[in-house]
């Protein structure tokens, strides 16, 4: 059928058009979900590498709308402009779909929240973190469309080579850094990094140079040069070989980034016995509907007990707990648990999770507990989870969280300079959600510790999050150059080498005991001693090319 402008135009047909904002939108949207399918526990980690390239072309599309043309470019227009509704969208599918496992949270009618209450509080959990990361996105949106926008005046820059690399500089960048900044807030989990783990082992090494920023920049440049090259060829016929160029460029920088990654992840690890460290686990798996009960805390201490006891026997060297193994304060387990007696017989150093007390209020915590049964060290967790551990702008939501549930939720942060001793000397310490904060492990490694314990509880999620917070773990032992013990409640525990193989995984949901041998390290990676030195070189080079661009020849 042929139309001509005076045939009637269905409504869906608008609705899908080519140019309209649905159609667009919906792309974006799709284009996300695909990347969230790069996280675990699906990690089709190579969707990563070209899910981001509809967003791109989203973003500097060259054919602009009558109006669009018409208007003024001013700060204003980009800000508020149908592109940051799209770069919304690509977020929302993409920390959406990583990210809705803490839906799981639901029901928590076990802890006395209503049931329709606590649904409420699964959904706003759900969407205010989704959003709080798909802001991340349309943030990068707006600052990358000002810096495209900006007039040139050098000849150089009028090439379109040389344009688009500057985008994708520039779009490295400043994703970079809004990653660097959304991890100082309470709020983060989904960097662009992490869909490479647990697969991508080859790729991963890299983050010894700079750490995560470098997988988020490798991946964010090599979508961006890719869809530059699409770009160009759509803009300009003539611009064929300029088209071809990015491409080769992207794939010629891809295959380089793993085949270096590669050659780091099979030299061989060095280490002697002396530094040998027979780590015994224990996962207890005691479901979070009976944990805080009398049943559940008898479980918790004959289990423990019973696990430290078989565990001793075996000659291992230290025990490993999970978060909160015993959710008592350390008088009361001293007092009034059988693992207390147990360790002042069998005489093995333990890592036991409890609390801790902090002026008026009660900390997450690990002792490290020597094999006379004194507390020789003791780490509060520095990383809080926002809602269930404590609650954000309690001014303002306090009021509004009381009245959906009872939940009292006032833990303590521990200090962000702890040091943890153990009988075998310092270790880095993390408590279940810290293993999305890789500063909270460098700066442990580059203070002197020299193998890595996390401990957490995952129970009260679904499936996938146990799957990604090991995934998170595993970029934390590679950026560290560390061995890896992991304790959790029920599931995943594991042992880690410091090229991020898993020597062994426990089943989920699942009493399990495990005797495994890590290694105490002293070695010191580039991203250890200079922290994410990548994005602040990013963002000079890009400010000395902006200087070059809008000086006049």
């Amino acid at each position: 059928m042929i139309y001509s402008p005076h045939t009637p135009v269905s409504e869906s047909t608008r609705l899908f058009s080519r140019d309209s904002i649905f159609r667009q939108i919906l792309l974006s949207f799709l284009s996300g979900l695909l990347m969230g399918l790069a996280t675990a526990p699906v990690a089709a980690f190579y969707f990563a590498w070209f899910a981001l390239i509809p967003l791109w072309l989203l973003t500097f599309k060259t054919k602009k709308s009558a109006h669009y043309n018409s208007q003024k470019i001013t700060f204003k227009s980009i800000v508020f402009h149908q592109k940051t509704l799209i770069a919304l969208a690509w977020g929302l599918g993409y920390h959406g779909l990583a990210l809705f496992w803490i839906t799981g949270i639901h029901p928590m009618t076990w802890m006395g929240v209503p049931w329709l209450a606590s649904l409420a509080i699964a959904i706003f959990c759900w969407l205010f973190i989704t959003l709080w990361g798909a802001i991340l996105v349309s943030v990068w949106s707006i600052v990358i469309r000002l810096l495209a926008n900006l007039k040139s005046y050098n000849r150089y820059f009028k090439y379109p080579l040389i344009e688009s690399l500057f985008k994708v500089l520039w779009g490295v960048a400043i994703w970079c850094l809004l990653e660097s900044i959304w991890t100082q807030g309470p709020l983060w989990w989904t960097s662009l990094s992490y869909t490479q783990s647990p697969n991508n082992l080859a790729i991963l090494q890299l983050s010894k140079l700079s750490g995560f920023s470098l997988i988020t920049g490798a991946i964010v440049a090599t979508n961006g040069l890719i869809a530059e090259g699409i770009i160009l060829f759509k803009e300009n016929r003539q611009y064929i070989n300029q088209s071809i160029l990015l491409i080769i460029i992207s794939i010629v920088f891809v295959f380089s980034l793993h085949i270096i990654g590669f050659y780091q992840y099979n030299k061989p690890l060095s280490y002697a016995k002396d530094d040998a460290l027979k780590v015994g686990v224990i996962q207890g798996n005691i479901p979070n509907t009976i944990k805080l009960y009398a049943g559940g805390l008898r479980k918790a201490i004959e289990g423990y007990t019973k696990g430290y006891k078989i565990l001793a026997d075996q000659r291992v060297d230290l025990i490993l707990t999970p978060e909160t193994a015993l959710p008592f304060d350390w008088n009361y387990i001293v007092t009034n648990s059988s693992i207390y007696s147990e360790i002042l017989k069998q005489k093995v150093p333990i890592i036991l999770g409890a609390f801790g007390s902090k002026n008026s209020s009660y900390t997450n915590s690990l002792f490290s507990i020597t094999k006379e049964g004194k507390i020789l060290s003791r780490f509060d967790k520095v990383k809080l989870v926002p809602l269930g551990e404590y609650i954000p702008f309690e001014n303002i939501l306090g009021k509004i969280i009381q009245r959906l549930s009872p939940l009292d939720s006032h833990l303590a942060a521990g200090n962000v300079d702890q040091i943890f001793q153990t009988p075998f000397g310092q270790a880095i310490v993390g408590i279940c959600y810290e293993s999305a904060f890789s500063e909270h492990f460098r700066r442990q490694a580059k203070k002197g510790g020299e193998f890595m314990i996390t401990a957490s509880n995952n129970a009260h999620y679904s499936e996938a999050m146990p799957a990604q917070h090991h995934a998170q773990d595993i970029i934390r032992a590679i950026e560290t150059d560390r061995w890896m013990a992991r304790a959790t409640n029920t599931g995943y525990s594991a042992i880690i080498s410091p090229r991020g193989q898993t020597l062994w995984i426990s089943k989920i949901n699942k009493y399990q005991l495990h005797q495994g041998t890590i290694y105490r390290r002293n070695t010191q990676t580039l991203y250890v001693k200079w922290g994410d030195w990548l994005t602040k070189v990013l963002i000079i080079l890009g400010s000395i090319l902006l200087v070059f661009k809008r000086r006049k020849d």
